[in-house]
């Protein structure tokens, strides 16, 4: 399939939305649980947290789909082949382990855990596995230890794009921006 010229308005508006529902999420969860005393005592944030991250389960699934049939712009001539494939294992991680593994993680911990997740405080998913509460510290730390793993690389995300825009002055961060098309 050929390289688009530009990324198309629902491409841009799914980056940006779900980056927006991923930070969020991502800073509600550490209040929750390390400010559990102060923040969360009847577990508001919580319900909060994963009614965000469980939407990002649904939304991946549309995102992906939608990148499937719309390929994204090539990168600038410029960069050199081990920084375009650096690009590519960038995206990939992030879809990977930011948008399917630190949900599923969650899905996970809250299913050992016996406690529901609503998605968008609509409908509840139904477990992953059966309670197990001999899993519950295991699951607690793969999901804490992904999370602090998926910030690093949401940071590195931001940190590249910047660079591209100040450093090498492309086109790159422009082309994602809503309404603008590189």
């Amino acid at each position: 399939m050929a390289k688009a010229e530009s990324y198309t308005s629902t491409a841009k508006w799914l980056h940006w939305g779900m980056a927006l529902l991923w930070i969020g999420a991502w800073f509600i969860g550490i209040l929750a649980t390390h400010w559990r005393d102060e923040f969360n005592t009847h577990h508001e944030l919580t319900f909060l947290h994963k009614a965000m991250a469980s939407t990002l389960l649904f939304l991946i699934v549309v995102r992906i789909a939608w990148r499937i049939t719309h390929p994204a712009p090539a990168l600038p001539a410029a960069m050199s082949p081990l920084m375009k494939r650096g690009a590519f294992f960038g995206h990939f991680m992030l879809y990977a382990i930011a948008l399917i593994g630190l949900p599923l993680s969650g899905w996970y911990w809250s299913s050992v855990a016996d406690k529901p997740i609503l998605v968008a405080g609509l409908f509840q998913l139904p477990p992953m596995v059966d309670p197990d509460q001999s899993l519950y510290g295991l699951a607690k730390s793969i999901h804490t230890y992904v999370a602090w793993l998926c910030g690093a690389l949401v940071g590195g995300h931001v940190i590249v794009a910047l660079k591209h825009h100040f450093v090498e002055k492309d086109e790159v961060l422009k082309g994602m921006l809503p309404g603008r098309n590189s």
